[in-house]
């Protein structure tokens, strides 16, 4: 078995340990605290020890382990235990022996290739552990067992535990989806969407309006309209010290974004399959930003081709699945376009969503990005926007971007509001440590 898969196998097994009940506490009365838990050395054999305390660490390393011959444990078990175990085993198996691939008359992975066998174990998983442990199972289900084909059946749909990446699956098949399947793919889709928007969409809105009011500032503001702290610091040189007081004779202020378009956005998205979680948070923080008054948001996704999704943006599900994951990559040609539709660059945020693995021309890419950033653009470049950490990306291409004062980095969904303010204010971007590329 792979690391990665090997990892995933071991984090569904402990979980399935810590959710089931317990036999003993975790410290032994004879040998003390129970140390010898540790994937990295196995169970411990070393000294017979007798007691509920022992025959509780053997079923927990049993879980993990798998079963294979190899495993040391010599413990059978039963009911709900033996239930979690042909769960992992189904999908963890290998097919030479036990989970961890190492032969030796364990069973073989596998669902049974049949829609009744898959929905059944899906239901098992679900029951049997939590939601984000069932997430990582469903994912290495469709890697590892063609879970994906089965996905085209609306039983199927209605199974599984949607979230971001399930999304990412069924927008890559949309092609493929018969005209049964796609009504529940989209209610699929729209859950997973929905459920994106009700955790993001209100702080989103919230920290651009305050961006977009600061960045409105002007010379003869109302009352309420005066940005306190810059006109005290742009009047200290008037402090009266025997009045202690400032005279303001030169009041800052910002005017309320909402009446007018102040800034104009662009979002230009990599379509390519790795970029799956990146599009799903990019068609829904789209959908936000249009419907904010004082911002013209725009949404190009883009392979080889080149796609405006604009006029779709009052529904994200409709973006979506107007997306076509897979196909190759050219920068260029989407930010020619883009830059074709910039009309006030002084007031204008570009944000690229690209791993950078560019099958275009290079330093035509590089050139445009110069063009717009003199000409007055922010612009921002996102290797990824989704809750992993940061991806695979052409280093070579993030260093040229980060020469041009146009850093590359990761970006969480939670994080995108900040990163979008401070491009909106012209001031430095919040570049998460470690993500500080170098040039």
């Amino acid at each position: 078995m792979d690391t990665a898969t090997g990892t995933a196998a071991n984090t569904a097994a402990g979980t399935a340990t810590d959710r089931a009940p317990q036999a003993a506490t975790s410290t032994d009365p004879i040998t003390g605290p129970d140390t010898s838990a540790d994937p990295a050395t196995g169970p411990d054999t070393s000294a017979a020890v007798d007691g509920p305390a022992a025959e509780e660490r053997l079923r927990r390393w049993r879980l993990v382990l798998g079963g294979d011959a190899a495993d040391g444990t010599g413990h059978a078990l039963a009911g709900r235990d033996a239930a979690m175990d042909g769960a992992l085993t189904a999908l963890y198996g290998g097919r030479g022996g036990g989970r961890n691939g190492t032969g030796g008359g364990g069973r073989s992975a596998g669902l049974g290739g049949s829609a009744p066998s898959v929905a059944r174990w899906l239901g098992d998983i679900r029951t049997y552990f939590p939601t984000s442990v069932v997430q990582i199972m469903q994912r290495d289900a469709i890697d590892r067992l063609g879970l994906a084909t089965l996905l085209l059946e609306p039983e199927m749909l209605e199974a599984v535990e949607a979230d971001v990446h399930l999304v990412g699956t069924l927008l890559s098949l949309n092609k493929a989806m018969p005209e049964t399947t796609k009504e529940t793919a989209r209610a699929v889709v729209r859950k997973v969407v929905q459920d994106i928007e009700k955790r993001l969409a209100t702080r989103t809105r919230a920290t651009l309006t305050g961006a977009l009011d600061r960045s409105a500032r002007i010379s003869r503001p109302r009352h309420r309209d005066i940005d306190w702290d810059r006109t005290i610091r742009a009047n200290l040189k008037n402090y009266l010290p025997e009045q202690g007081t400032i005279v303001p004779e030169r009041l800052i202020g910002y005017g309320r974004a909402a009446r007018s378009v102040k800034k104009d956005v662009v979002l230009c998205i990599d379509q390519s399959g790795s970029m799956a979680a990146s599009v799903v948070y990019a068609s829904v923080f789209g959908a936000v930003l249009a419907s904010m008054r004082s911002l013209d948001t725009r949404l190009v996704v883009f392979d080889t081709a080149v796609v405006d999704l604009t006029d779709q943006l009052d529904d994200p599900v409709d973006v979506l699945f107007g997306t076509q994951l897979g196909g190759g990559t050219d920068i260029n040609r989407a930010l020619a376009y883009c830059q074709s539709r910039i009309t006030r660059p002084a007031d204008t945020v570009v944000v690229l969503i690209s791993d950078l693995y560019e099958g275009g021309i290079r330093d035509e890419m590089l050139k445009r990005v110069a063009a717009m950033k003199a000409s007055g653009v922010q612009f921002v470049a996102l290797l990824a926007l989704s809750d992993e950490g940061a991806p695979a990306y052409d280093r070579e291409h993030a260093a040229a971007l980060a020469a041009l004062d146009a850093p590359a980095f990761a970006c969480t969904p939670d994080l995108f509001p900040e990163v979008m303010a401070a491009a909106i204010e012209k001031r430095p971007l919040p570049i998460p440590d470690g993500e500080r590329p170098r040039r």
